[in-house]
């Protein structure tokens, strides 16, 4: 007797759902080869929706790349040059010989349906991925060898995958389209009816820069000690306290408890050296007090897992897009990101990760900050001032980011100390931006506060501070 869920029927055995039949429409196949075969010029339509991979037949999938392979070298596709082109290859009896190109040639009247065809072919390999994809994630489940985080990581990866392929065909835009929204976008920042993007917090990065851009990526970067945490902490603490925007911070480098230590130090203005000591006063803890009830009600959430990948990272993102709508993504920081293939060489392995993280940004329309190390040239110069030469271990992280920020504290170098309650005079440089100026943002440094401010600081503008 059959089982039933919801009213249809299904087979009490799992086993034999995978001993069925796959997906597939040899038919399609077929109308798609033999429609770019009477025109050729289909192809770049054809193109555009179906992958070699797509075609279930062995002998169609290869009849198609070498379609594919004339064109793109030649332009010219006919009969005979197929059949040269199989024939040099050792394909041509794999495929069937003369015959089968014959049929091809003939099985359809007209190429107008092309299109179609091939949209038929790309959703039985779309049901074919999820069932690879299905039986992936079960053999996976039953491996008692596999971490349980990897095992819903790569589950994840691979349905978003597939929900990805999807979307492919839908990024072209004509340009009546694109610019009706564009000028929409510029009307409404002119008249005050847009956001331009999330503020960090510092006004004179924020004059610069617009605030962080969704689908964009934000490198800061700074050497060791430079305060590169503390300014991702800076920004975290004002989107999710301030502007009551969703945050994910996953920290590679910092446990919970340390970043808790710094939230505390920034939105109390604590030394935070009396936070760790347990030294501080009657009314600090008052402050520390109603600090972390303001961080307590925050939309904040924190990932402190030192040995996240690519794959994982991305995972997460997406489960608290949907989950939480995050407004913002930061990451701390990149040279600890685990690469997929250890066997690569580190260059490769950080250009790998740059580029999933433009791709991850674009994907969730979340504005990504992503800290990074520079390497020790940076402390061989005369001014110590860093440059994107300095970047650590791949010119690619360069490349991939749509904006490049350093810290830079000339205070540390010089070793000048700051009296009490005054903030050290430092800068954060704008060194890239994909679609704006250039320059330099002067800020304060709270050293004790772990904390960059405004060189007027709103909380000292608009308090009896005294320090």
């Amino acid at each position: 007797m059959e089982a039933k869920t919801n009213g249809r029927p299904h087979s009490g055995n799992p086993s034999e759902l995978l001993d069925r039949q796959p997906p597939v429409n040899l038919d399609a196949e077929i109308g798609v080869l033999g429609s770019i075969m009477l025109k050729s010029e289909l192809l770049d339509e054809v193109a555009l929706i179906l992958r070699v991979t797509d075609f279930y037949d062995d002998a169609n999938r290869k009849i198609y790349e070498h379609l594919l392979h004339l064109w793109n070298n030649g332009g010219k596709i006919d009969h005979l040059l197929l059949v040269e082109a199989l024939k040099g290859a050792g394909d041509l009896e794999a495929v069937g010989g003369k015959p089968y190109l014959a049929r091809l040639a003939g099985s359809v009247p007209l190429a107008v349906h092309a299109t179609y065809y091939a949209t038929i072919v790309r959703a039985k390999a779309l049901r074919r991925d999820v069932i690879d994809a299905g039986t992936e994630i079960v053999r996976r489940g039953y491996d008692e060898q596999i971490d349980d985080e990897e095992v819903l990581s790569v589950a994840e990866n691979r349905i978003f995958r597939l929900a990805e392929r999807q979307t492919d065909a839908h990024n072209t835009h004509s340009a009546i389209d694109f610019m009706r929204a564009t000028m929409d976008r510029v009307e409404g920042r002119k008249n005050g009816k847009a956001a331009r993007g999330l503020p960090t917090g510092i006004d004179a990065i924020d004059d610069m820069m617009g605030g962080l851009l969704p689908g964009t990526v934000t490198i800061v970067a700074a050497r060791t000690s430079m305060g590169k945490s503390a300014l991702a902490c800076n920004i975290a603490e004002h989107a999710a306290i301030k502007l009551d925007t969703a945050t994910l911070f996953i920290s590679l480098e910092m446990s919970v408890e340390e970043i808790g230590d710094r939230l505390l130090a920034s939105q109390a203005r604590v030394d935070s050296h009396h936070i760790r000591q347990g030294t501080y006063s009657n009314d600090e803890r008052l402050q520390l007090v109603e600090a972390a009830g303001r961080i307590s009600n925050a939309p904040l959430f924190m990932d402190d897992c030192p040995t996240r990948n690519m794959t994982s990272i991305a995972a997460l993102a997406r489960r608290h897009k949907r989950k939480h709508s995050i407004g913002l993504l930061i990451v701390d920081y990149l040279q600890l990101i685990d690469p997929d293939s250890a066997k690569d060489p580190r260059q490769e392995q950080v250009a790998r990760i740059a580029r999933r993280l433009k791709v991850l940004a674009r994907e969730i329309q979340v504005p990504i900050v992503c800290l990074a190390q520079l390497n020790r040239q940076t402390e061989m110069t005369k001014d110590n001032i860093p440059k994107l030469s300095h970047l650590r271990e791949s010119g690619a992280i360069e490349q991939d980011a749509d904006v490049v920020l350093f810290v830079h504290r000339p205070g540390y170098y010089s070793r000048e100390s700051t009296p009490a309650g005054q903030g050290e005079p430092s800068e954060i440089i704008v060194a890239k931006q994909r679609n704006g100026p250039t320059g330099t943002a002067n800020v304060l440094w709270f050293g004790s506060y772990l904390r960059f401010d405004n060189a007027e600081p709103e909380w000292k503008r608009s308090q009896n501070y005294t320090p």
